[in-house]
């Protein structure tokens, strides 16, 4: 009789605009949305939030015509996806600095499969993204993004996002931020490009028989890689920097 109580039609609501809030964040942020974690995994891990977050959340009464679901169903999933997509610019600005250095070092042949994305990236993009996965769970990001669904629920009622204009100028402002920190990390590497150019294009000119391809080549890709050691931590702290600012700023989703 109990069980009986239990599901009702507002409980079903409930479970199912839950179910759709934390599967969204499952499916897009970053760390969750992993494409090597298999989605049986996802979904049992946003099954069980679901489970986990049930008893503390609460549904305004709402009509339950269909009209009416779709439109809440589709506002927890843009929550999740516009959350994600703020995190995703920070591993974006990596990935197009790791392009820009591969051209550099004369590696943007060298394509492997990302598993963040599931599409072919230089190997440096991909070296820097899996060692910002690794700086992201040494500071506990993945906690943090837990505590934001636990906060959404709290303070955000489900069904109840919506965009704002400010939003949208965030948005605006995030990949312009993108572009400029992606160069700004690059920029060692651009400069040592330039420089080894200059000299590589003095030495052809006092000696002629210089081979560039046979010597100059193997140079820049071991200087690229010396610079790398030396800027790696700086690179990730940058990155940490940004994603935590980037999160600072969720709190105004909800």
């Amino acid at each position: 009789m109990q069980l009986a109580d239990f599901l009702t039609e507002n409980n079903a609501l409930l479970f199912f605009l839950l179910f759709a809030r934390i599967s969204g964040v499952i499916a897009f942020f970053p760390f969750f949305s992993h494409m090597s974690v298999p989605v049986s995994v996802k979904t049992a891990l946003a099954f069980y939030l679901t489970i986990l977050f049930f008893p503390v959340t609460s549904l305004a009464p709402v009509s339950y015509s269909t009209g009416n679901i779709i439109f809440y169903l589709l506002a927890e999933i843009t929550l999740g996806f516009t959350a994600g997509m703020l995190l995703q610019f920070v591993f974006a600005a990596l990935g197009l600095a790791g392009s820009q250095i591969a051209m550099i070092m004369g590696f943007s042949m060298a394509s492997v499969m990302d598993p963040t994305t599931g599409t072919n990236t230089p190997i440096i993009g991909q070296i820097l993204t899996l060692l910002a996965v690794l700086v992201l769970l040494a500071f506990n990001g993945h906690h943090l993004m837990l505590l934001f669904l636990a906060k959404s629920i709290d303070h955000l009622q489900l069904g109840g996002f919506m965009l704002h204009e400010g939003m949208w100028e965030y948005i605006n402002h995030a990949v312009r931020h993108m572009f400029m920190m992606g160069l700004i990390i690059a920029f060692p590497f651009i400069a040592l490009s330039l420089l080894a150019d200059v000299i590589f294009g003095m030495l052809m000119k006092t000696m002629p028989q210089f081979n560039l391809l046979v010597v100059g080549f193997p140079i820049k890709i071991f200087l690229s890689f010396m610079v790398m050691i030396a800027v790696l931590g700086t690179m990730m702290l940058l990155f940490k920097k940004d994603f935590l600012q980037a999160f600072e700023y969720l709190k105004h989703l909800i």
